[in-house]
């Protein structure tokens, strides 16, 4: 059966490139009615983006197309009467290019006092910088995230995939469904102010709620993991490069027994008591991480990654080959699940990974 919780929602969609367009792909995906308004110059810019027509159609497949000028006479008629019909309004232009036109969500929910109106902007549309323009690697270097990446006295480092477009797309897509059901109970429309810097800080969570608390920023950490552990990082095999996830004493002292290294768990130079694996879960610490993480990278540096990979597997260690993204697209279309979207005026189509989760029936 299929999933189509928005079917019969009409969305009328003034949004490019990649925020925008992401957040109202979720939507048509989900079986919303999406008339997607272009500028009559060109439309857009992802339509002549230089990795070809395949980007274009990944965030717009499933929409209608329309072509039009907002700023004459008949333009701003059909965009009144598509107004009158729509449930949801995206905008992503560039923050006041609707307003200017007569086209503003206070001036719109006196035509459909129901009609949720969603913003998506570099920085959001109040305070000193609403009216900022904004890349993903602008917000990235603005936010800080530049400088989460690598280690204390690296140069930035930019995520190497628009990230953040992609959140504030899918935040976007989560608030309009939100003021969707919320309008069941009011009877009234919302206005939604979504931003990269809203979905930068999302994405940053953890850090973002100690910096805002303490005014303080965390350190650098390179490839180690989130615990903290000096067993959760990226260690060289023989053949490659491989992550461990081993975050807890009891994942450890597993990971020392494929390694045949048990007695460094009571080594005092690492530790200073013996690790205990029947202890309440927790974190690994040592007390000299750096001298740990050493003695593990010299043993694991004769492994193969695969056999590696394979044997902490089995015991329930995890762990990861760092490889290319189309080294796993190629896992990810044998397992399935995934969707192959075209443009409804076209026969192109491309495989996409579909919503990011998956449903089956009660």
């Amino acid at each position: 059966m299929e999933f189509m919780p928005l079917k019969g929602i009409r969305v009328l969609d003034f949004s490019h490139v990649i925020a925008g367009p992401f957040a109202s792909h979720y939507l048509a995906q989900m079986g919303a009615d999406v008339l997607k308004v272009e500028n009559v110059n060109g439309g857009d810019v992802m339509r002549r983006n230089a990795k070809g027509p395949r980007s274009y159609l990944a965030f717009n497949a499933g929409k209608k197309h329309l072509a039009l000028d907002i700023t004459g006479e008949e333009g701003r008629k059909r965009v009144l009467d598509e107004v009158a019909r729509a449930d949801i309004l995206l905008d992503n232009l560039k923050p006041g290019t609707l307003e200017k036109n007569g086209f503003g969500p206070d001036d719109l929910s006196k035509i459909n006092p129901r009609l949720i109106y969603c913003a998506i902007s570099g920085f959001g549309r109040e305070g000193t910088w609403s009216k900022r323009l904004a890349y993903d690697h602008v917000v990235q270097a603005a936010t800080g995230m530049m400088l989460m990446a690598g280690g204390e006295g690296d140069p930035p480092i930019k995520t190497g995939f628009p990230v953040i477009d992609t959140a504030t797309g899918i935040i976007g897509a989560l608030a309009i469904v939100s003021a969707l059901h919320e309008r069941e109970r009011t009877g009234k429309g919302t206005f939604l102010d979504v931003s990269m810097t809203g979905a930068a800080m999302q994405l940053m969570y953890p850090f973002a709620c100690e910096a805002m608390t303490t005014g303080e920023s965390p350190s650098r950490v390179g490839n180690q993991g989130y615990s903290g552990s000096p067993a959760a990082d990226l260690f060289s095999t023989a053949d490659g490069r491989i992550a461990l996830g081993v975050n807890t004493p009891k994942q450890f002292l597993a990971l020392l027994g494929v390694l045949g290294m048990l007695d460094a768990a009571e080594n005092p130079d690492f530790f200073e008591m013996p690790i205990d694996a029947s202890a309440p879960a927790s974190f690994l610490r040592s007390r000299d991480p750096a001298a740990l993480k050493a003695a593990l990278a010299e043993r694991i540096s004769v492994w193969s990654g695969e056999q590696l990979e394979r044997e902490l597997m089995e015991v329930q260690v995890p762990a990861a080959q760092v490889q290319r993204i189309g080294e796993f697209a190629e896992q990810a279309l044998r397992q399935g699940g995934l969707a192959r979207v075209r443009l409804e005026e076209g026969e192109d189509y491309v495989h996409s990974p579909g919503l990011g989760f998956r449903t089956r029936q009660l």
